[in-house]
Formats: C-alpha cells, sequence, structure tokens
C-alpha cells in the first residue's frame, strides 16, 4: 500500500473570516458568504455543469492546523456532560490529515468564482475537491447517530444574544477598517457555552460583567445563565496607552485601527 499521497490546491476561498476562532461549527449555522476561486487548470469545462446545483461538498484542507499534533480523543462544542469523544466520531479539525469537508449553498458562478453562502471555511482555505449534493445519495435523516443521540439538539443548546446599538456601531467601524468580523465571533464564541474559559478566551470582571478576548480585542458583554441569554455590550482596546504610542512595537499590525477606534466617537 502507498505510505503516503500528494494532492494538489485546485482553489482558494475568499471571505472575510481570516482566524481560526472566528470559523463557525458547521457552515449550516453561519450566515457567511464567501467566494471559491478555481485556479484556471481547473476551471471552464470542469465546473461548468455545476450551474443549477443547489448545494455543492467542498473538500479542504484545515490549513492553519497542519503543524497541529492530533489527539485520539477530542471535545465536541456540543458534549454530553463535556466529555471527550473518539476524533473519527467528530468533525474536529484537529485530524491525522487535516482535511475538512462542508456542504454549502452555490448562490452563483462568474467565470472562474463560485459564490457560496453558509460558509465554515476560513479567507485563504485551499480547496482540494468540489462535488455536487444529490439528495437522494446524501441525506439520510433517519440515521442512527451515536453518542449524539444523548446530546440535546443544537437548538435547545444555543444562547440568544442581543446586540447593544454601541457595540454594533464600534463592531461596523472596525470591519470598515480592517475587515475583522467581530458580529460573527461572538455569534461563534458566545452562542453555545459563552462562559466555558477552557475552550474560550473568556473571564469574569470585578463588576460581574464578562470579557471575550478577540486577539487585541474585548468583547464587554452580560450572561443570564436561568434565561441562556448574553447581552452584548461594547468592544474595548485592549492595548494600554504606553503600548499605542507611536513607534511601539505592532505585532499585529493594527495599532492604528486601535487609535483611530479610541479617538472615534460613537
Amino acid at each position: 500500500m502507498q505510505s503516503s499521497f500528494e494532492f494538489r490546491p485546485i482553489g482558494v476561498v475568499h471571505c472575510t473570516h481570516q482566524y481560526r476562532f472566528e470559523a463557525p461549527r458547521q457552515g449550516i449555522f453561519s450566515s457567511g458568504s464567501g467566494e471559491i476561486e478555481i485556479f484556471a487548470p481547473y476551471a471552464g469545462d470542469a465546473i461548468a455543469d455545476l450551474a443549477g446545483f443547489e448545494r455543492i461538498w467542498v473538500i479542504f484542507c484545515f490549513h492553519l492546523n497542519c503543524k497541529k499534533e492530533w489527539k485520539a480523543k477530542v471535545r465536541p462544542p456540543y458534549p454530553a456532560n463535556g466529555q471527550c469523544r473518539s476524533v473519527f466520531a467528530t468533525r474536529s479539525p484537529h485530524r491525522v490529515n487535516p482535511i475538512g469537508m462542508s456542504c454549502v449553498e452555490l448562490a452563483g458562478i462568474s467565470g472562474r468564482r463560485l459564490l457560496v453562502r453558509h460558509i465554515d471555511m476560513l479567507d485563504g482555505t485551499p480547496v482540494l475537491d468540489i462535488k455536487p449534493y444529490i439528495p437522494e445519495a446524501d441525506s439520510f435523516p433517519g440515521s442512527a447517530v451515536g453518542w449524539r443521540s444523548v446530546v440535546p439538539a443544537a437548538d435547545e443548546l444555543m444562547w440568544n444574544i442581543e446586540f447593544s446599538e454601541l457595540f454594533e456601531k464600534q463592531a461596523e467601524f472596525i470591519f470598515s477598517l480592517n475587515s475583522l468580523d467581530l458580529v460573527n465571533l461572538v455569534k461563534v464564541q458566545l452562542g453555545n457555552e459563552p462562559l466555558d474559559a477552557k475552550r474560550k478566551r473568556v473571564r469574569q470582571l470585578d463588576d460581574g460583567f464578562w470579557a471575550l478576548g478577540c486577539r487585541t480585542w474585548q468583547i464587554i458583554f452580560t450572561a443570564d445563565r436561568a434565561a441562556k441569554k448574553v447581552k452584548v455590550l461594547e468592544i474595548r482596546s485592549n492595548y494600554a496607552a504606553d503600548e499605542l504610542a507611536e513607534g511601539a512595537e505592532d505585532r499585529y499590525a493594527d495599532k492604528d485601527v486601535h487609535r483611530k477606534f479610541i479617538r472615534k466617537t460613537f
């Protein structure tokens, strides 16, 4: 048996989501859209007959996880009592071979670009293959689902998220400057088990509020456990004043955005 194989990408994903923590758990839970650019040798006749298909399977590479070690047991985002499960019985991105698959909505075709909706991939994701979604071959709604049969449905686990007007204005301003989508981040990180500090960069503040860390930003929110409700209040820069001084090291190349954000009156 051949011990290894080499694959070449046929295309690449273009979207606004750049970081692992922005990726939805599954595309069906995502409102995100983007494009798949098909490289020239694999376009033309190779994609012409995709027109008319409502959904496609996208086989891709978890390119940001290529150097990460895989684990035999992982903790799924919707756990049964927080248990870890066998990696091959989950859709964890931390796998022996960093290969993912997603069924996305095909919204249109423009030359070499496939316009797609409900995606859980990131900008720059290498696409390895595309296959059409065929309902009679790909849908088995009555199938047994193993350990997932003891997990409540996803909509029962989800928390309701309310955004303040201030947060929406701040998030829109930041997105206009560097395309960081903090609204999507909140939906991904706080929609399920929002106070789980083992899985998320969340901490409780002294005044009873909570903070979600996103690289160099903090998102302030309150949480009502009984009602399973999060209210997102505002965004704060996580840089100290001296760190924003002119000439200070700019590891993430975003300090000018923070300076503009701090000067902005919302």
